[in-house]
């Protein structure tokens, strides 16, 4: 290649990175962020039911017998409930369709939980001696719900396949590189420990933070418990942090948003 055509090639590389940026910007519905995303919704709740269901049959949710599974499940409708009423009253009713919710406990001794695109839940036992009670169960439903909402995964995984692919679209990566873009989902998701996983940006933790807590405080749950929660966490030992924190930073700096965020929560806190 001379010169003149390595020009042409880097200029055309250039214009289309500048106008896959321009036409991928999309909002967070809720905060008005603006976030790269070229990724369909379709695609994306489709691939999450792919990998959401291979999961399941490796890990069989426990019954509903369980307390401890009706716990997570009472948590989780009452905050999805709350979800779709706070995107009703901000006119944004067209999201709900991407949601279909279920809500899931499976034996598994790591600290983790989260939330797929669709509103696909799975909660690890192993997380539940460090959220103590529903409303810690709420703290974190609330969480990995608000990142959904907020199509953190989409953003992240555009963003890596920008990084990887030179920004082609996800059907463009499943056909050319499929077991490296399934690989990028379920480390963006947090599924499958042994892949390791993308931490979420400090953007959208404290994004999550947020929207967490108003989802949780309009399901009844005191935003309060929030603060106490990611105290605890911060209390562990940093030599041997659980996983959950390995994409969830605990510090000085989130903590005091959360305080600081409590009072504007709170004006959504409906008892029940």
């Amino acid at each position: 290649m001379n010169r003149d055509d390595a020009m042409k090639t880097n200029t055309s590389i250039f214009i289309f990175v500048v106008l896959l940026l321009f036409v991928s910007c999309s909002k967070v519905p809720l905060t008005g962020r603006k976030q790269l995303n070229f990724i369909p919704a379709g695609m994306l709740t489709q691939m999450s039911l792919t990998s959401y269901q291979e999961f399941l049959s490796a890990n069989p949710p426990l019954p509903e017998t369980n307390e401890q599974v009706r716990i997570v499940k009472r948590s989780g409708e009452r905050i999805s409930q709350a979800v779709e009423q706070y995107l009703k009253e901000n006119n944004l009713s067209d999201k709900l369709g991407k949601f279909s919710w279920e809500f899931n406990l499976v034996e598994d001794k790591s600290v983790n939980a989260w939330c797929m695109p669709g509103g696909k839940v799975v909660f690890y036992t192993g997380i539940l001696p460090y959220v103590k009670d529903e409303s810690g169960i709420a703290v974190v439903m609330g969480h990995e719900i608000a990142h959904a909402v907020a199509n953190h995964g989409g953003e992240r995984m555009s963003q890596q396949l920008a990084i990887l692919m030179g920004g082609v679209s996800l059907d463009v990566a499943m056909k050319q590189e499929p077991a490296m873009t399934r690989d990028i989902f379920n480390m963006v998701y947090g599924v499958g420990s042994q892949l390791g996983s993308l931490a979420y940006s400090r953007t959208h933790e404290y994004e999550a933070d947020k929207l967490g807590m108003i989802f949780m405080a309009k399901a009844g749950y005191d935003p309060a418990r929030a603060l106490s929660f990611w105290q605890d966490m911060a209390a562990i030992p940093a030599q041997s942090p659980p996983e959950f924190l390995s994409t969830h930073p605990s510090n000085q700096n989130r903590i005091k948003a959360i305080r600081d965020f409590i009072p504007e929560a709170n004006k959504y806190f409906q008892t029940q």
